[in-house]
């Protein structure tokens, strides 16, 4: 029986690690006849497994069921799941977190000494920065935009605005973006017939949702990319696009996000797009970058900003 037990973990194992598998592949692996193994796939099929037989090719792969399960984990895997679980717990998701703790107990208490010890390490070792909580989404809001963006369906919602007022929307959801501790919709917006970008945490749906629609091309047809422009640019009193003199490979990881948005020219220079609350926090972000740059659009302010910036550096040096 202990055999038999083990053998069926590692059949199960191989299902897991690979969608199709051969009955002669798997037999040989487990080193029993083509008759055991159609026993041991009966056994697990029992145990509430989908094991599905591929007409053709005399092999077998693991579908999915109406119920979950026990799952196999490797050990990466098994730490990842931990660490994945905590982070959930202590997100900005309403109504998962009761959930995951479920979960992340039942794990802990099967996790052989030498995983937990890897778990409390990098636990004991991890420490949280911000200084102001992400703000809460329910995972129910997070489901309905999914699904619209998934049906293509026009999303109706109420939007309160950061000045406290609250109206009618209408949009056509493309994605949903996770971006500094925020959730995000980025969606046409019928109203106003342009693309706009939506804080979920200030969004509640209506039901039902709208007529289905054709998808719109994104401007630049990425959405992290487009919402970091918003984000970095539009939101901005003082908004600046400068020429940096190297290729926008070269600078790509000197521009975090947030900051700015990258638009390559050519093999020697890119463009840079940014805004701030201040042209003395603009002129601290382009000189940060650490390349040549020449100003393309700015407002007068940012030039007296760099000239003060450059005599601040001169006084510095200027006895040493």
């Amino acid at each position: 029986m202990l055999e038999t037990s083990g053998r069926l973990l590692r059949l199960l194992s191989l299902l897991q690690a690979h969608r199709d598998r051969s009955g002669a592949e798997l037999a040989a692996h487990l080193g029993v006849s083509r008759r055991t193994l159609r026993r041991d796939v009966e056994r697990l099929r029992a145990l509430g497994y989908p094991v599905h037989a591929d007409r053709g090719t005399a092999g077998y792969r693991l579908g999915a069921g109406t119920t979950l399960p026990p799952l196999l984990l490797d050990d990466d895997e098994a730490v990842a799941v931990v660490v994945g679980l905590r982070t959930a717990a202590g997100g900005s998701v309403a109504g998962i977190e009761e959930a995951s703790l479920r979960a992340l107990t039942k794990l802990e208490r099967m996790l052989p000494a030498r995983l937990a010890y890897r778990v409390s390490t990098l636990r004991t070792a991890t420490v949280r920065a911000g200084t102001a909580p992400a703000p809460r989404v329910s995972a129910d809001t997070l489901m309905a935009i999914a699904e619209a963006v998934r049906r293509r369906e026009r999303l109706r919602f109420a939007y309160a605005s950061p000045r406290g007022g609250r109206g009618a929307r209408e949009a056509e959801p493309h994605s949903l973006v996770s971006f500094d501790r925020h959730w995000y919709l980025v969606a046409w917006d019928t109203g106003r017939a342009d693309w706009r970008t939506f804080r979920v945490d200030r969004l509640t749906p209506r039901t039902p949702t709208g007529p289905r629609f054709a998808p719109r091309e994104l401007p630049g047809g990425d959405a992290a990319a487009y919402l970091a422009h918003r984000l970095s640019s539009r939101t901005w009193p003082y908004q600046a696009t400068v020429t940096l003199h190297e290729p926008a490979a070269a600078v790509a990881d000197r521009v975090w996000p947030g900051m700015g948005v990258v638009e390559p020219v050519d093999e020697e220079s890119c463009l840079l797009h940014l805004g701030a609350e201040s042209p003395r926090d603009l002129a601290w972000m382009v000189t940060s970058v650490d390349a040549d740059f020449t100003l393309t659009e700015a407002p007068p302010e940012l030039a007296d900003a760099l000239r003060a910036q450059a005599a601040r550096c001169l006084d510095a040096v200027r006895d040493t």
